[in-house]
């Protein structure tokens, strides 16, 4: 057994910082040696998260000035938009390689980062070498990177979703829709009145129809596969639940291609990827299919025969949307297994 990947998690105590942690405790190649928490400095994780008793008991919140990060091999950022681009140039000077959960690294168009997310970027001169973590379509790219901007939870179910039809042109760029829900975890832990169980519980709404920070990343990401722009109407949604994402894509077709050619298409194009399940013609994927999972299931149709084609795409947000895809990152940096660590069945009900 060759020696284990020493990690380290920056921001270690919100929804994707616990997550990461979950799936890392029982990653055979893989040791958390280093997490960082301000305001949990001096906690044990195991205190913080019960679920990690027996675990990582000796695992201890410590400030990011008391953790030598420099003596990981891979650090995974889970903190708010510009804090790992910060602090990255340090990282990949000592050889550290990193994993960024924020947006940092996931636009390579500077000015539109900074629009979307007003501020300045705090590294630019890193973006250019930074490569953008999906693996389906970005694959051998990232087993060479020392920085991953790991993709959004809405991106993620996005591109997979319409992946195969840009790859062959089978689609009017023009005018894309995706309708998109999410549960509540996508909001982060921070308290927030409109997040508390009493205002979301048995409701349901959209938000953001003005401006998503997750659309300049969906076009960016989508012009690659097409090779041309990619113009997007994106309208997310709050569902009443902790996790899971539903996307709906709809599109208009630019070529008469049947429903059981659509079907063989991305069956043929997710044949070799363990982590995207396309369903058998006619079903309807579930969130709860994946919860808990590294996983993305889709399903395409052609209503009635017309010139729309619809796809509904499902992931975890925690998982595929965040961390799990991160450590699918990770295993692919250090040559590894890449479902290492991410066989997890779906929890249900």
């Amino acid at each position: 057994m060759t020696a284990p990947i020493n990690v380290g998690i920056v921001g270690g105590t919100g929804y994707t910082g616990s997550e990461l942690l979950r799936i890392l405790a029982r990653h055979p190649q893989a040791k958390v040696t280093a997490i960082t928490s301000r305001g949990e400095a001096g906690t044990s994780v195991a205190k913080l998260f019960p679920s990690l008793r027996g675990v990582m008991d000796d695992l201890v919140f410590t400030t990011p000035d008391e953790s030598n990060l420099t003596d990981c091999d891979v650090v995974f950022f889970a903190t708010p938009h510009g804090v790992a681009a910060a602090q990255a140039k340090e990282l990949t000077a000592a050889g550290v390689k990193v994993i960024d959960l924020a947006a940092d690294f996931r636009l390579q168009d500077l000015a539109v980062w900074e629009k979307w997310y007003a501020q300045v970027h705090p590294s630019p001169e890193l973006v250019p070498s930074s490569v953008y973590g999906l693996p389906e379509a970005n694959r051998e790219a990232i087993k060479g990177a020392m920085i991953i901007g790991n993709p959004g939870c809405y991106p993620t179910a996005t591109q997979l979703a319409l992946m195969p039809l840009l790859e062959n042109n089978l689609i009017d760029v023009s005018d894309v829709i995706v309708d998109a829900k999410s549960g509540i975890s996508g909001a982060g832990r921070n308290a927030k009145v409109d997040m508390l169980f009493a205002e979301t519980n048995d409701s349901f709404k959209a938000y953001g129809l003005n401006g998503h920070r997750h659309l300049p990343e969906i076009e960016e990401r989508l012009a690659v596969m097409a090779g041309k722009p990619v113009n997007v109407t994106f309208v997310p949604h709050l569902l009443p639940m902790i996790r899971g994402i539903e996307v709906t894509v709809y599109a208009n077709l630019t070529q008469d291609i049947s429903a059981a050619e659509l079907q063989s298409l991305f069956e043929q194009r997710y044949a070799n990827e363990q982590f995207v399940d396309v369903m058998p013609a006619g079903s309807m994927p579930e969130t709860r299919s994946v919860k808990g999972t590294n996983i993305c299931r889709l399903a395409v149709y052609r209503p009635q025969g017309r010139n729309k084609v619809v796809v509904t795409s499902v992931i975890d947000n925690l998982a595929k949307g965040a961390s799990g895809q991160a450590v699918q990152n990770m295993n692919l940096l250090f040559g590894l297994t890449e479902s290492m660590g991410l066989e997890t069945i779906a929890l249900l009900p």
